[in-house]
């Protein structure tokens, strides 16, 4: 359910509250994230797979907001973390330790300890190296760690080539047709315990087809490891599922609560899912105020104060972003422009050739569903502040991270003794 829409006058509302509001008392570039959504959202895919024991964690990195985390957890969510720093979010935030699992690559010696001594539900282990990492790591502090095996099943999410990670050539988790060796090399090590299986073949998925595909592969080997005489406690399907950015029809979460609880039918395996795009991409927008109009031979340019550093799908994945005035002006008619930034990169670029209703220098825009992988992959590059982030709920607003400023840009930076005549 989306809660950002015009009302009579034609002011663009976030739930009960005019963004213009929200500019004036807070400036621009700010990201506003709507509460009544990120509830529903939760909600409806927690439901979708309720016939089967479950738990959401929630995928931090999709949106990192501790006010965020928190409300994911008072409705009994988790937390899917890939780094001590999420780790630290997280706890922060009041997850439950036995509610995170712990995914990632390049868990290092250090974050291993920290989720240790914080005693997490499950480490999604990743590759051979990682798994004898973490068993000298627990046996140094007389634990046991609890695995879940990542495995790869070389299965085609079709989806954009970055955000791809069950192909054979990625580099996330182990070849399925090893998993049955890994695992015996679980069970023979002191410090750790074999605990589950996972999965996850991408992001922003549209199809059910490579996830149930996937979830066959990770199920079969789960038998072949309980016929070994390893039975699993749990099974982590990862997340993925996709949104509505232009003209897509990713499934509901019910199709895919539907389709996989189905197969989960009769399993003792706990189920483990890690949504993050699904639940909080179509809960934001990144609120903007256009700097100039710059016209010329060629095209016309709309600047914002909002960039690349701010928002960088984009760039990074030519992802295409509805961009709404604030305010409606239908008398003016439209205009075909390109939608840019202020950073010194031709790649600052959020629209070309987008044909949108007239605008002049001062209004406002929202640049709709930023609320995944927006503020979470900011930068400072340009040596920008990073933008202010607002939560709505009702009529109310709350800004809950401040602007930076500009002492926080340089706050840990020092001289060298001989630069300050030391």
């Amino acid at each position: 359910m989306f809660h950002f829409d015009y009302d009579a006058t034609g002011q663009l509302l976030a739930e009960e509250v005019p963004l213009q509001k929200i500019a004036a008392e807070l400036g621009t570039p700010t990201y506003v994230y709507a509460e009544a959504t990120l509830t529903r959202h939760f909600r409806v895919y927690d439901q979708a797979f309720s016939a089967h024991s479950h738990l959401v964690c929630y995928a931090v990195k999709a949106n990192t907001s501790g006010a965020l985390l928190s409300l994911f957890a008072s409705m009994g969510g988790g937390a899917d973390i890939v780094s001590g720093g999420e780790l630290f979010r997280a706890l922060r935030a009041g997850v439950p330790t036995d509610r995170i699992v712990f995914s990632g690559v390049g868990k290092t010696a250090e974050e291993m300890q920290e989720a240790l001594d914080a005693g997490i539900l499950s480490f999604n282990v990743e590759s051979e190296p990682e798994l004898l990492l973490l068993d000298q790591v627990a046996r140094a502090r007389g634990v046991q760690a609890p695995v879940a095996l990542r495995v790869n099943p070389n299965v085609d999410a079709k989806t954009h080539p970055y955000i791809a990670t069950g192909l054979k050539e990625s580099k996330f988790g182990v070849p399925i047709t090893e998993g049955r060796r890994l695992a015996e090399l679980v069970v023979r090590s002191p410090g750790l315990r074999l605990t589950g299986l996972d999965c996850h073949i991408g992001s922003q998925l549209t199809k059910l087809g490579p996830t149930l595909e996937a979830l066959d592969s990770v199920l079969a080997l789960a038998d072949e490891l309980r016929g070994a005489g390893h039975p699993l406690e749990h099974v982590d399907i990862g997340g993925g599922l996709g949104i509505t950015y232009s003209g897509e029809t990713p499934p509901h979460p019910d199709e895919l609560g539907q389709a996989v609880t189905a197969k989960m039918k009769g399993r003792p395996e706990l189920l483990i899912l890690e949504p993050g795009r699904v639940i909080v991409g179509n809960a934001g927008i990144l609120l903007s105020r256009v700097l100039y109009v710059k016209e010329t031979k060629d095209r016309t340019f709309l600047v914002l104060d909002a960039a690349m550093n701010d928002l960088i799908r984009p760039s990074l994945y030519q992802a295409h972003h509805e961009i709404w005035p604030v305010e409606r002006h239908p008398e003016r008619g439209n205009f075909t422009v390109d939608v840019v930034g202020p950073i010194c990169e031709s790649g600052d670029t959020f629209a070309k050739a987008r044909t949108l209703p007239r605008l002049l220098a001062g209004e406002l825009v929202a640049i709709l569903s930023a609320g995944a992988y927006g503020f979470s992959m900011a930068s400072t590059y340009n040596s920008r502040r990073r933008a202010a982030e607002v939560l709505v709920s009702g009529d109310r607003f709350c800004a809950i991270r401040a602007r930076e400023t500009y002492e926080s840009l340089v706050a840990g930076e020092t001289l060298p003794p001989w630069q300050r005549g030391a």
